[in-house]
């Protein structure tokens, strides 16, 4: 099943009430492929909007993430969307990546700059003959008449952003080159998202930006993830976590709960939708929307 271009993920986003949005990422080994999929098949009945697929630090899944993106278009009803990012790769390289994902059925892109090579943390070095920033690569997407194409957003700023304002004029650009719609960095707050969308209509980046979620269930390894964003759990989480940190089954409700809530709020707000960070497993997204009473 080929998903065609013609239809921008901005008309699919105003066609429905909300738009619900799930990302994976591409396994490591047969046993990773299986909870992938098994994951992939839980969640389809929901009718997401789109399902993402992430790509590797300097590549490293490139082949990974065409071929899922690939399976998810030719065997599901779902509309993939393949992340893209500008590291370790050449311009003719990065051409060539995109004419796999349209050979394989994929119209659907997510531009990123990406993570330094050397990992989060570390100074960013742009590949000989490849692109400095996201809005280049948006633009060079842009070229083609086959993708439609989204991009990051960060509800509390770019960890290499000078001010909350220059990275509002990130996302201008990005909106600028083409971009049709982005997609937060975990969402910690509501009221943080709220500000960034008032952030990029000040500046007119005027596109759709979905509030990422990742329900917190596990403390340590969510501060850690927090932690390469540049940020901190705000500190009513952390508050509301700790009493159960040494019940892992009473912390993962609690989670979910908060997550719930967050939801909730988010919507009120008048978020398009939700993208749910799903680390290859569909139970938590499940449960976050039985609780929002959000039905197969």
């Amino acid at each position: 099943m080929t998903h065609a271009p013609g239809r921008s993920m901005r008309e699919l986003l105003a066609a429905g009430e909300r738009s619900f949005s799930f990302e994976f990422f591409p396994p490591k080994d047969e046993a990773g492929e299986q909870q992938l999929w098994q994951a992939i098949t839980e969640l389809e009945p929901y009718g997401p909007t789109f399902v993402s697929v992430t790509y590797g630090a300097g590549g490293t899944t490139r082949d990974r993430t065409v071929a899922i993106t690939g399976r998810i278009a030719r065997d599901t009803s779902m509309l993939p969307v393949a992340h893209l990012t500008c590291v370790g790769h050449t311009r003719a390289e990065l051409t060539a990546i995109l004419d796999d994902l349209h050979a394989s059925g994929v119209t659907h892109v997510m531009a990123l700059r990406g993570d330094p090579p050397a990992g989060p943390g570390t100074p960013w070095t742009p590949t000989d003959g490849g692109l400095t920033y996201a809005s280049e690569l948006v633009a060079l997407i842009r070229e083609r008449a086959d993708m439609r194409i989204g991009v990051a957003a960060f509800p509390e700023g770019h960890v290499d952003a000078a001010d909350l304002e220059s990275d509002a004029r990130v996302l201008k650009a990005k909106h600028d080159a083409g971009a049709e719609f982005a997609v937060t960095d975990m969402v910690l707050r509501a009221s943080d998202y709220a500000a960034l969308v008032e952030r990029a209509a000040a500046v007119g980046a005027d596109l759709p930006i979905i509030p990422g979620i990742m329900p917190i269930l596990n403390l340590r390894s969510m501060e850690r993830m927090v932690e390469f964003s540049g940020r901190q759990l705000p500190e009513e989480t952390s508050a509301r976590l700790t009493p159960y940190a040494d019940d892992p089954a009473a912390l993962r409700a609690e989670g979910i709960a908060i997550a719930t809530e967050l939801c909730e709020d988010l919507l009120d707000a008048g978020a398009p939708g939700l993208h749910f960070y799903t680390l290859n497993r569909s139970k938590a997204t499940r449960e976050i929307f039985a609780n929002l009473r959000i039905t197969v």
